[in-house]
């Protein structure tokens, strides 16, 4: 996840997209080939929910005869948050897409495997640091969790962010981090505080549907000392407090140096203005468990992607015809008011459909996202895009407003990222230049919404 494999789809590993699944029994060698990414990334199978048990991280050291760009750290940990469900994760989205409602919730959050001390569990299962007083120590943080965005915090500790998806950031100080599912983040912890035991956790920012427990970890003092009954616990934001996201994502730059500079597109060749939405399907009579008895769904400028039976790369490579369609609409199918508290029912149906979209080799590309308020069901959607990283150049809410809004764009040290996360009722421009020609994948990082639809091709 995050490595641009340039001109390398044939390893990217999205179902259907760029391969067929790996069958029961069988396997596939890899060539992962890594270009200008630096930091932490992750990897993580793609094929149906199997991610939420087949993943890791994945450390990309500064070249040979460079360094950080920032302060020495003595050590460094992975920390990956991630979600533990009681049932057959297949079973449990395969159950929800045969209904038509949503899936169930996770059970439990777990930081590196383990669910952490508030939870009635049949063993207890604790993740531990040993730290030393005045080191300094590099979190490299993992949003593995299948269908929340994660407050993540220390107690006690200040939070440096240094680096996310692959590429560094301007260092900045903090009390708690707000990670999407796929995004990755670099972040400095001194051990600067009394010796004792302090808790590290995580909990949703809310959705539309979530699981509300809180996860933990111990960062424990090597030393000699009385240790506390109870680890001293960290401030988390509310799971609704939409100003501690803004708060903490408009914070975020790209460290913009010689050494690591940026280059955002200024000319654009092709325009994308895209709908985020949660949609519906009609089910026979309204039999389903969606809103009205209908089928819950999801789609990109209201088409729901529909998996082909032969994947797109294979198609594309030996001129298949019939598996998809070059029409993805540039625009919207419908203006409206996309974030109106109040939508008609009549919008809410999606149309599915295998739709790519052809990009120039080289084209500087602009998309615009826009989240929309269909089914009342708006939330912050991480949209992760393969192949690529690209730059993050503004980002509000309400409706997009192209006369007003591009006074705003950063595009000096806007952040580089593979997943940005999409305001509720709010958008994100991203700019990119096309310059890895393959088979792409753009979807929603929420699996739920992948499985439903909210996803696309790019062809380049």
């Amino acid at each position: 996840h995050g490595v641009r494999q340039p001109r390398n789809p044939w390893s990217d590993g999205p179902e259907y997209v760029t391969q067929c699944p790996i069958k029961p029994g069988a396997n596939f060698s890899y060539e992962i080939i890594f270009s200008t990414e630096e930091g932490t990334l992750w990897y993580h199978a793609h094929s149906d929910w199997s991610r939420a048990t087949v993943h890791g991280p994945i450390i990309i050291y500064p070249k040979i005869g460079t360094t950080y760009p920032f302060p020495k750290f003595d050590a460094d940990y992975p920390i990956v948050l991630a979600s533990w469900f009681k049932g057959d994760v297949m079973e449990i989205i395969q159950t929800a897409l045969a209904n038509g409602g949503e899936p169930n919730n996770s059970d439990a959050f777990t930081i590196n495997g383990q669910p952490g001390d508030l939870y009635n569990c049949s063993k207890p299962g604790t993740f531990r640091i040993m730290v030393d007083y005045g080191k300094t120590y590099l979190l490299r943080i993992i949003g593995a969790v299948m269908n929340e965005e994660m407050f993540f915090s220390v107690a006690d500790h200040n939070l440096t962010v240094v680096g996310m998806d692959g590429a560094y950031l301007k260092p900045f100080k903090t009390n708690y981090v707000l990670i999407t599912p796929g995004q990755t983040m670099n972040v400095l912890l001194t051990a600067n505080q009394p010796r004792s035991h302090y808790y590290m956790a995580a909990r949703a920012s809310a959705g539309a549907s979530y699981d509300n427990t809180t996860t933990t970890a111990i960062i424990q003092y090597t030393g000699n000392y009385t240790a506390p009954l109870t680890p001293a616990f960290p401030y988390l934001p509310n799971y609704t407090d939409i100003n501690a996201v803004t708060n903490f994502t408009d914070r975020l730059k790209a460290l913009a140096s010689k050494e690591h500079p940026v280059d955002v597109p200024k000319s654009i060749d092709k325009r994308l203005f895209i709908t985020v939405s949660v949609n519906t399907l009609p089910c026979a009579n309204n039999s389903c468990q969606g809103p009205n008895g209908s089928r819950l769904a999801a789609s990109l400028n209201n088409v729901s992607f529909t998996d082909p039976e032969i994947d797109v790369l294979q198609a594309y490579y030996r001129r298949i015809r019939g598996v998809y369609r070059t029409d993805f609409p540039s625009f919207p199918p419908y203006v409206f008011n996309y974030t109106s508290d109040s939508l008609p029912l009549a919008l809410w149906t999606t149309r599915r459909g295998t739709k790519v979209i052809v990009l120039k080799h080289n084209s500087n590309v602009e998309i615009v996202l826009q989240g929309t308020n269909l089914t009342a069901g708006a939330e912050n959607h991480p949209i992760h895009l393969h192949g690529f990283s690209f730059y993050v150049i503004g980002s509000g809410f309400g409706n997009y407003d192209n006369q007003t809004a591009p006074k705003g764009f950063n595009l000096v040290d806007p952040p580089e990222l593979n997943t940005v996360g999409v305001p509720k009722n709010g958008w994100s421009v991203i700019r990119f230049k096309a310059d890895n020609p393959g088979v792409w994948f753009m979807h929603c990082h929420f699996d739920r919404h992948t499985s439903w639809g909210m996803d696309t091709v790019f062809i380049v």
